[in-house]
């Protein structure tokens, strides 16, 4: 007992470790040179100058509900109170600032991500394994890493719909007080998401449709009495209930409370400090407004040369050129460029806002793998109509055929993907990769999934793979860094890294 308890702990500590520096590493890469380009990059023309309209008290529209120019406005309030950082400023954001004054907390909160979805995955199926290396694959996803070195939004929603998912899941392990509390928490991050971008209610969306899948199954397989529930928990046979399957544990105040009216309060709050600044338009007619805004955006190169459609997201046919600049060495030095490397008489400076593609492709084809292995899980089941003959499947064949638990994992993951995606096949206006990020997660999980199950699988083929996916992620994160973070490129190098001419 003592020796499983000293074994459990060493393990505790090696992933602790390991969570640890994926965190540094995601923190280093966000800092590292913040004050790159003294310029507003893309979005930043309206999120930084908005966040500093609201400390300036300057009147103004708002296409989007306001919580994440709020946060930008608190980062540049404490970043121009900080002794460091303003080695560069400028002054186009309204104010003079210095880069990093509305840029570092965006950083500081990008650099989280990859421990939150590590949460997520330990959450769903308590695999140490299987929560690093979901955090490791998020910690080199390109787009990740671009939009948090910016003073952009896409972080903020993907990080509060993530963490209001996660909360509902831990809310159905609690009891009493902790499951309140989790609760709260839960409608808190939904109703933070939403108020990011509407499109953060895809989160919400996903967890009603993942609590119907619940409900449904359960409804189906009946309601067991007692005696058998408790023979079944201790069978060997029998693999741990999903906490995805414990949904249907809450009950209807729960539910409405959590994925309901905390939600709309948090959002409705979250127009207040906008509203004392810009009285006019009103609550309800600024929603109106904003709907109306998007709907008037058309879409095609016309409108913006990087729109791109929905079914291109998932082999990310067409990223965004966030910055793009050429330098030589015979002209005047551009304030906004850093210094030409020594010897260079040409350079590139090119930000793209593109996902690792080693990635997102196999990220794809995981899902896909997780479709079918669960649709034979549904024809198999449909067929026995018998749990035991289906828990003797899963012991006997776990590679072909994964437990219980593992197949609702699969199932929240490919509701909650479709959740965040499919709503966009009706949207007529110019949309972009970005809008991918929060689908982008569930695919992550998905690969990390079947890479954690390679890696302990007793076959050596399928442990090769699982090590081969993560080095090619790792070697593909690598290979294309110098375009996430801006760094200097000649003609040539910056055009190896252009794979499809749509890249461009």
């Amino acid at each position: 007992m003592k020796i499983q308890k000293k074994q459990f702990n060493q393990s505790n500590v090696i992933f602790s470790l390991a969570m640890l520096g994926i965190f540094l590493f995601s923190l280093t890469l966000r800092f590292w040179e913040l004050e790159r380009f003294n310029d507003l990059v893309f979005d930043e023309v309206y999120y930084a100058k908005f966040a500093n309209n609201y400390l300036t008290k300057t009147p103004f529209f708002n296409a989007h509900p306001p919580l994440s120019q709020y946060i930008i406005a608190i980062g540049i309030w404490i970043g121009t109170h900080l002794p460091f950082g303003q080695t560069a400023v400028n002054s186009k954001a309204g104010s003079l600032l210095s880069p990093w004054d509305y840029r570092w907390l965006n950083a500081l909160t990008g650099s989280f991500i990859p421990l939150v979805v590590g949460a997520l995955a330990y959450q769903l199926v308590r695999r140490r394994t299987f929560a690093f290396i979901a955090a490791l694959l998020i910690a080199c996803d390109g787009l990740f890493l671009v939009e948090s070195r910016y003073a952009l939004n896409n972080i903020y929603l993907v990080l509060f719909g993530i963490l209001g998912q996660l909360f509902i899941l831990k809310a159905v392990e609690a009891e009493g007080k902790k499951r309140w509390l989790w609760l709260v928490l839960a409608g808190i991050g939904f109703g933070a998401s939403a108020a990011i971008k509407w499109n953060g209610l895809w989160f919400l969306f996903g967890t009603y449709l993942i609590l119907i899948c619940a409900w449904t199954v359960r409804f189906i397989q009946g309601n067991r009495g007692n005696e058998e529930q408790s023979r079944e928990v201790d069978s060997p046979l029998i693999p741990a209930e999903s906490p995805v399957q414990k949904l249907t544990k809450l009950n209807f105040i729960e539910l409405c409370l959590s994925l309901a009216i905390i939600p709309i309060l948090v959002y409705s709050i979250s127009w207040i400090p906008h509203l004392y600044f810009n009285p006019t338009p009103n609550f309800w007619q600024m929603q109106t407004e904003i709907l109306t805004y998007h709907q008037r955006i058309k879409s095609g190169p016309d409108v913006h040369p990087y729109c791109s459609t929905w079914y291109s997201w998932p082999l990310m046919l067409r990223p965004i050129v966030y910055f793009f600049r050429k330098a030589t060495n015979n002209a005047q030095p551009d304030p906004v460029l850093p210094p030409l490397p020594e010897g260079a008489t040409e350079v590139i400076f090119d930000v793209h806002a593109m996902g690792n593609p080693l990635l997102w492709w196999l990220s794809t084809l995981a899902l896909l793998l997780v479709i079918g292995v669960l649709v034979h899980r549904i024809w198999v089941w449909l067929q026995t109509r018998s749990e035991a003959s289906v828990d003797t499947i899963e012991q006997q064949r776990p590679i072909l055929f994964p437990p219980t638990a593992e197949m609702w994992l699969g199932l929240y993951l490919i509701v909650n993907w479709a959740a965040n995606l499919l709503p966009w096949v009706k949207v007529t206006r110019c949309i972009f990769l970005y809008h991918y990020m929060g689908c982008s997660v569930f695919a992550a999980l998905a690969l990390a999934w079947w890479v954690d199950r390679w890696l302990h699988s007793p076959q050596t083929r399928l442990r090769g793979m699982g090590v081969t996916i993560i080095f090619l992620v790792l070697g593909a994160f690598i290979f294309w860094m110098p375009i996430y973070l801006g760094l200097p490129l000649s003609q040539m190098e910056w055009k190896i890294r252009m794979w499809l001419p749509s890249w461009v």
